[in-house]
């Protein structure tokens, strides 16, 4: 347990480095104890992400044959994980789990964060699978321990595309699981146990979307973005995943009536998103309307940025070019699963970065001393994050001027798509309000 203190950190910067990430929702109590329960779409980095929300110290379940991993056995011990054997690791060692709730149960009554993924395993499906019972029986259990009950906080993991580097990613903290009525139960309550897991269940699929096939997620997308940019709905991430998750509900009980009104509306949505993103526009940028005045202080804005910013991100990218591209390398050799992508690429890309700052450092160190030697190795972790923020920033900005660029040319186009956005959201409401979701 030795990296249990500095394991949110590390976590918090290794997903803030990978992703774009965003919290939303409530927050984790910054004391006490709590049983963190979230989806499981990204292997070893949704440890990581819950711990980055957490902001605090929090123990995770992890299954057996990771601790003796000869890549990652280190961090989980490190982490103070707490081994899950599982019955398609060895059925021989399914006893040993009744030591696993003892440690859960020890640490909650000691005022510890647990963390724990209900589904059981890490997957790359649509939506949730069916829980086990494990965590409905760790709050029972300590329960009984505490004589009270404590929060059990369902964590939201939504990935736009959870394998690639710097794309979006948003967790959503919701309402604690109400579960005071069965804190006296006990784990050898077999309703209860089953009751708080529907309750686990119903929460978590409250800050998830949950789809029933991959294939539905442009409509439902872009259907809600059509919805929000009409009705001047909340931008706030966890509003846009429960407008989402209605979404899908609406589609999910249309099929299971069979009602056909839907599929005329599905197909103008795809056909007003196909031109969208031809046009590589958003439904939010027909209603922009940025005049000369406020285009040349954006400009004078990101001017003085770039100029300040831009050498140094050049030399960063040039810096890190090799491990860069190597990470990449070693990724596609290695073929990981889809749901191992990401965790393949922080752990092999942060190793082989951290290798390359000390080589440059050392190297520098030789030939010109310390002098030379320490700033290398204090400067060069800050040249790559300061690589990272400009780059982003220099993307958005050119996304924002080709759209501005495009929006002033297109004449006609822009009202015609805005009249026929409006018609396709009054149509989307008056669905949504038949279906009654």
């Amino acid at each position: 347990m030795w990296l249990l203190p500095a394991f949110s950190r590390i976590a918090a910067f290794a997903v803030r480095t990978f992703y774009r990430f965003t919290v939303a929702g409530g927050r984790v109590p910054a004391t006490g104890p709590v049983l963190l329960v979230a989806n499981h779409p990204n292997s070893l980095l949704d440890p990581a992400t819950v711990a980055a929300v957490a902001g605090r110290p929090a123990r995770f379940l992890a299954k057996a044959p990771l601790f003796s991993d000869r890549a990652v056995g280190w961090l989980v011990r490190g982490a103070g994980s707490i081994p899950v054997y599982r019955v398609v690791d060895d059925p021989s060692r399914m006893g040993a789990n009744e030591d696993m709730f003892r440690a859960v149960h020890d640490a909650l009554a000691e005022g510890s964060a647990v963390g724990i993924f209900p589904e059981g395993t890490s997957h790359s499906g649509p939506s949730l699978v069916p829980l086990k019972t494990g965590a409905a029986r760790m709050a029972l259990g300590a329960a009984k321990r505490l004589g009270r009950d404590f929060p059990v906080i369902p964590v939201g993991l939504v990935f736009r595309s959870k394998e690639r580097f710097r794309s979006e990613a948003l967790a959503v903290v919701g309402d604690p699981v109400p579960w005071a009525d069965l804190r006296d139960a006990g784990t050898e309550d077999v309703e209860a146990v089953r009751e708080l897991t529907r309750r686990i269940d119903d929460a978590l699929r409250e800050v998830t979307i949950n789809l029933e096939r991959w294939e539905d997620a442009p409509l439902v997308e872009c259907a809600e973005e059509i919805y929000a940019a009409e009705w001047r709905m909340e931008t706030d991430p966890a509003e846009r995943v429960e407008r989402l998750r209605e979404a899908t509900e609406t589609l999910a009980r249309l099929r299971t009536e069979e009602r056909e009104e839907w599929k005329p509306i599905a197909r103008e949505v795809s056909r007003h998103r196909r031109v969208l993103r031809a046009l590589r526009l958003r439904p939010a940028d027909l209603h922009s309307r940025a005049g000369m005045r406020t285009a040349a202080s954006w400009t004078l804005r990101q001017l003085a940025f770039f100029a300040l910013g831009g050498p140094l991100a050049a030399l960063g990218s040039v810096v890190f070019y090799l491990p860069y591209r190597l990470t990449g390398v070693l990724e596609a050799k290695a073929h990981p699963e889809h749901d191992v992508r990401a965790t393949h690429k922080v752990l092999v890309g942060g190793a082989l970065h951290l290798a390359w700052i000390l080589a440059l450092g050392v190297a520098a160190w030789i030939w010109a001393g310390p002098r030379a030697g320490i700033p290398v190795l204090l400067g060069l972790p800050l040249l790559g994050v300061l690589t990272v923020v400009v780059r982003n920033r220099w993307d958005e900005a050119v996304e924002d001027a080709r759209r501005f660029v495009l929006l002033r040319r297109t004449g006609k186009l822009v009202p015609e798509l805005r009249a026929r956005q409006r018609e396709i959201a009054e149509r989307l409401e008056a669905l949504r309000v038949q279906v009654g979701v």
